[in-house]
């Protein structure tokens, strides 16, 4: 199922309050989202059938929408309750689950104040990011030639599809360059993040991991360091150079969809899948399980 195209899928999809077949989860093509980007979405997982963060998910939903100036037609309970509705409508235990809301075709133009917002929430089974193969060995990245751009530009902590523009191009150059993924600097020329995914290193047994002033400060980034926090381990959030990558003996990636992903070589900078990362990543899969 994973290599159908995802319009063509039997299953079930949460969509203005109805549960609908998944062929007919359609938007008009004048939605104001689908041209000026005005959209904002979450990637959720459930595992054993329970939606890991499901809260903290929809709040950010919301907390996005506000940053768009858009009002989602639905309280967050509702949104909450949708997304347990559908996985439990397509028979999932283990599942990806995405939210998401946009303006609709009411206005075209830039501005969009007079649209209604819908919302909608999908549910699939989706493994890991990345294949076992490469978790094992771990990834190899390369550094982008895309940059995050500073907070006065844009409402850097909403998870809005516009951002995602970038990653896509980052991304798109990992795979022609034959890397798993990628990672962007930011405006200063410093460390940021990966193509949809936080990066941390580890260097004397504490973590480093850069300052999300101007990138997501996404939900698994926020458990990894609570796990880190839990077994003593020191979290260093700071700014982090391209020059201090030789120094660093281990890394890796944090992500709803990642999940924890060991990171075995950045450029010719080559890193262990060593004991720490190991232990977190375990750790992160007894927390999602609870």
């Amino acid at each position: 199922m994973l290599d159908r195209p995802f319009d063509d899928r039997d299953g079930w999809i949460w969509i203005d309050g109805k549960i609908i077949p998944w062929r007919e989860a359609k938007i008009h093509f004048l939605s104001h989202g689908l041209h000026y980007a005005s959209t904002v979405f979450e990637g959720a997982r459930a595992y054993d059938g329970k939606i890991f963060l499901c809260e903290e998910h929809t709040s950010r939903l919301f907390f996005s929408a506000n940053a768009l100036h858009m009002k989602i037609p639905f309280t967050e309970g509702k949104i909450n309750q949708a997304c347990r509705d559908i996985v439990a409508k397509n028979n999932l235990t283990d599942a990806y689950i995405r939210p998401l809301a946009w303006r609709g075709p009411e206005q075209m133009g830039i501005g969009g104040l007079k649209t209604k917002t819908h919302a909608a929430v999908a549910a699939w089974a989706w493994p890991s990011l990345f294949s076992e193969e490469q978790r094992n060995r771990g990834l190899r990245l390369m550094i982008s030639s895309w940059r995050r751009q500073p907070a006065v530009c844009a409402p850097v902590q909403a998870k809005a599809s516009g951002f995602y523009v970038t990653c896509t191009l980052t991304k798109h150059e990992a795979d022609e360059a034959g890397y798993d993924d990628a990672l962007m600097l930011d405006y200063r020329g410093q460390i940021a993040e990966g193509t949809g995914a936080n990066v941390f290193f580890i260097k004397d047994g504490a973590l480093h991991t850069p300052i999300p002033d101007c990138f997501l400060n996404g939900l698994t980034r926020q458990t990894a360091i609570k796990l880190a926090q839990r077994r003593g381990i020191t979290v260093h959030e700071r700014a982090i150079a391209v020059e201090e990558l030789p120094t660093f003996e281990q890394a890796f990636l944090t992500g709803t969809a990642a999940e924890i992903a060991p990171i075995g070589q950045i450029l010719e900078h080559k890193y262990q899948v060593g004991d720490l990362v190991k232990q977190l990543v375990q750790d992160y899969q007894a927390e999602v399980r609870k």
